[in-house]
């Protein structure tokens, strides 16, 4: 074989492989177009709504209502005299091309000075300004641009049934438990709480009814303190499932009509979750953080837009109901699509730290106080650290919450605060520990990072003292560690990094070994490698 049929050979091949490529991209195109639906460009209704639509230039669809109202709007009025305008019917006198100029006597007068074409279109714009004056000629693909509708505003299509949720599929609730302790430190009750509430809820989602017996949603309304970890337990929970989570912030939720985001807004989070997918939208989860910001103010005469009105607006999602929510969007206006979601499978998981909640307790507990010898003290609650545990539905309606909104959320539970223990373990244990983390960070630099017992325990200390929780391990971290990260990548020959408990008080430094003996810090900083840390 010549070296020519070997090229045209190459070049056949190159030819049959881009043909390929081409047809691939396409298939590939088409796919996501069949999977999402058309949306009418004036009414926003997906196409399962409104039947087949018209198909205008640059991917715009209407709907056949849209389409036929335009038209008779159209036919019913004569804009500017269009319809009988002897301008439109002899297209001669508006100077067109091929038509003779001289019908208008202004477009009869020419300069002889200057170019006849230009002329000719600086005529022809005058005449159409002079007749419709209040008209302005658009071009269609101005409206949409290239892409048309983006895929974040556009509905997915049904897909028939989707296959129902199998029992044997759902983990139980032991299973459930020992996921969330390798990532969860402590809150043993609340663990097992969320476990069996989660498993029931799957269970009823699977089953619908049993024997004619409709079960209820088991929604939730988690109490703790600040960085007890409740957004987390929430988080981890949803990643282990593998359903859609939205976690919503409840200080931006108003009335409808008033600035800020409306009730509607935590079901178009849970279906951006899902990839605009409502079959998975309708079986995910959502948590509504720091719920007690939506408490009855008390004491005041103004109209309360961001709290009791608030908590009646839920009512109907806790309980489960069609609502048209929007779709890309956190409000609903005309230029964005909307569909229906039911909420009677999505799990509502409401958290908050409920602050001077302690109190109310103590004064319900401190009436059955007397006076004697055995009586109890009014102080006796005073010291008492896992008084949340004790509290009611009383205290939480006394609190300001209503009682209709309490009786939609009737798994009721609390998380402890943290201790020192919790917080050395959070510290050393869970998969993605704090330390693990930075301990990644220095291996990088082919640095070994280690922490004594003593040190991690001085660590959770001054965590206490901030009364922040476990998001003050991370600011103690960052503040002394700050100088080792930035000192560390200036000395090839540093090969272990101690933290010891001295330098987390401030009263020594870590101790540095140079990959053959182990030295002190002040001696390191006669080298000039770490200087600040010691001060």
């Amino acid at each position: 074989m010549s070296e020519f049929d070997k090229d045209d050979m190459s070049v056949e091949i190159k030819k049959e492989d881009k043909e390929e490529k081409k047809t691939e991209e396409k298939k590939t195109d088409s796919n996501q177009e069949d999977e999402y639906e058309d949306v009418c460009f004036i009414c926003r209704r997906p196409e399962s709504k409104t039947g087949k639509m018209f198909k205008l230039p640059n991917h715009i669809s209407v709907c056949t209502d849209c389409m036929h109202k335009t038209m008779d709007t159209v036919s019913q009025f004569d804009y500017q005299g269009m319809l009988n305008n002897p301008y439109l019917m002899n297209p001669g006198n508006l100077g067109m091309p091929g038509q003779d100029s001289k019908q208008d006597p202004k477009l009869g007068q020419k300069n002889p000075t200057e170019n006849p074409e230009d002329q000719e279109r600086e005529q022809k714009q005058d005449q159409l300004k002079e007749r419709f004056p209040n008209i302005s000629f658009m071009n269609i693909a101005d409206l949409q641009g290239d892409g048309g509708i983006p895929n974040r505003q556009r509905v997915k299509k049904k897909k028939g049934d989707i296959p129902p949720i199998q029992i044997k599929d759902i983990p139980a609730p032991h299973k459930i438990k020992a996921q969330l302790d390798e990532y969860v430190i402590g809150q043993e009750q609340a663990k097992k709480i969320i476990s069996v509430a989660v498993y029931n809820h799957y269970k009823r989602v699977a089953t619908g009814t049993m024997n004619e017996i409709e079960i209820e949603k088991s929604n939730m309304l988690m109490i703790g303190p600040t960085g007890c970890g409740k957004t987390y337990l929430v988080k981890t929970l949803a990643r282990l499932l593998d359903v859609p989570l939205a976690i919503a912030d409840a200080t931006s939720l108003t009335e409808a009509g008033y600035i800020g985001d409306d009730i509607e807004s935590v079901i178009s989070k849970l279906l951006a979750a899902a990839d605009n997918d409502v079959e998975r939208a309708e079986r995910g989860i959502i948590f509504i953080d720091e719920i007690d910001k939506i408490a009855k103010k008390k004491n005041t005469t103004s109209r309360d837009v961001s709290g009791e009105s608030v908590q009646q607006g839920l009512l109907r999602l806790l309980e489960g109901a069609e609502v048209e929510v929007p779709v890309g969007a956190n409000s609903k206006n005309a230029m964005v699509p909307l569909t229906t979601v039911n909420t009677r499978n999505i799990l509502f998981i409401c958290g908050g730290a409920f602050p001077d909640l302690e109190e109310i307790i103590k004064q319900r507990l401190n009436k059955q106080t007397s006076i004697g010898f055995n009586a109890d003290l009014k102080d006796k609650y005073d010291k008492d650290k896992s008084i949340l545990s004790k509290v009611a539905v009383e205290d939480i309606r006394k609190f300001g919450m209503i009682p209709e909104f309490i009786g939609r959320l009737p798994v009721i539970y609390t998380l402890e605060g943290m201790t020192r223990d919790m917080l050395v373990s959070i510290l050393k244990e869970p998969k993605n520990a704090i330390l693990k983390q930075y301990q990644k960070l220095l291996e990088l630099d082919e640095v070994k990072l280690e922490f004594e017992e003593e040190a991690m325990e001085a660590i959770a200390e001054k965590a206490l003292e901030k009364e922040t929780g476990a998001r003050a391990l991370r600011s103690i971290i960052e503040e002394f560690m700050l100088d080792i990260m930035y000192e560390i990548p200036k000395d090839d020959n540093i090969g272990r990094v101690i933290i010891t408990k001295a330098y987390i008080e401030g009263k020594g430094g870590p101790i540095i070994d140079i990959r053959k003996n182990a030295v002190t810090l002040d001696e390191i900083s006669k080298m000039k490698t770490i200087t600040s840390a010691s001060q």
